[in-house]
């Protein structure tokens, strides 16, 4: 698969809740959430490693609601492809919504074709504030 292929794989694997092929993509080493400063809401951390990953998607199953998970576009350049996402979504704790439109998925590919650096860029704020009900 090209990367923008695969990014559309990884977008329909999140919407069945297919971690396992998820994990299938990426590198040994990737970085999730590379280039971000420690985060209140905890699936915004840091993680490194194909083995720290499925910690992701746990918190975030675990505290998060999706009403909707809209992928709208994907751009590639290389091997980067920047996909926008539209969503809302409610934390479990505190009932409190987050909705992002255009929210910046970036995704880096090593040659071999896997995901070598993931993040989010989104309205780190409203994250926060919807985690910790303030």
């Amino acid at each position: 698969m090209s990367p923008i292929e695969t990014v559309r794989h990884i977008y329909a694997a999140f919407g069945r809740g297919d971690v396992p092929a998820i994990l299938a993509c990426l590198a040994d080493d990737v970085e999730w959430e590379y280039g971000q400063p420690p985060h209140p809401a905890p699936w915004l951390q840091q993680r490194r490693g194909r083995a720290a990953v499925p910690g992701f998607f746990d918190v975030l199953l675990s505290n998060v609601e999706f009403h909707r998970f809209e992928p709208k576009r994907q751009l590639a350049d290389g091997l980067l492809v920047v996909g926008l996402v539209d969503f809302e979504a409610t934390v479990r704790k505190t009932g409190r919504k987050v909705i992002e439109v255009d929210e910046v998925h970036l995704f880096h590919f090593n040659e071999a074709g896997q995901v070598l650096r993931f993040a989010h860029r989104a309205d780190t704020l409203q994250h926060a504030n919807a985690w910790l009900g303030s």
